[in-house]
């Protein structure tokens, strides 16, 4: 996993507070009701260094090895965490 990327809040300005890391950190934090949040690891086959090409957002590992990113949006809820990015089996 690349853990030099965290996530990131989601409300009228896209990327905002909190920061959320995909390790264990000693970063304090809390969520809170209502609030949104991405959760978009980088996991990699190989090294752990990322390459960000010249069009300055796609983003590889310095080696030729598979790595894949993936997102999720979460909502935290009086009932507890929603997983906006669901996606139901059809």
């Amino acid at each position: 996993m690349i853990r030099n990327y965290v996530s990131h809040g989601v409300g009228r300005v896209f990327h905002t507070d909190p920061i959320v890391h995909h390790s264990r950190n000693n970063v304090a934090g809390h969520m809170v009701l209502n609030q949104t949040f991405t959760k978009e690891p980088m996991l990699t086959m190989g090294r752990i260094k990322p390459v960000v090409w010249d069009d300055n957002w796609t983003m590889a590992t310095e080696d030729p090895n598979l790595s894949a990113q993936f997102k999720h949006t979460i909502l935290i809820t009086k009932h507890g965490a929603e997983l906006l990015t669901n996606c139901q089996k059809i």
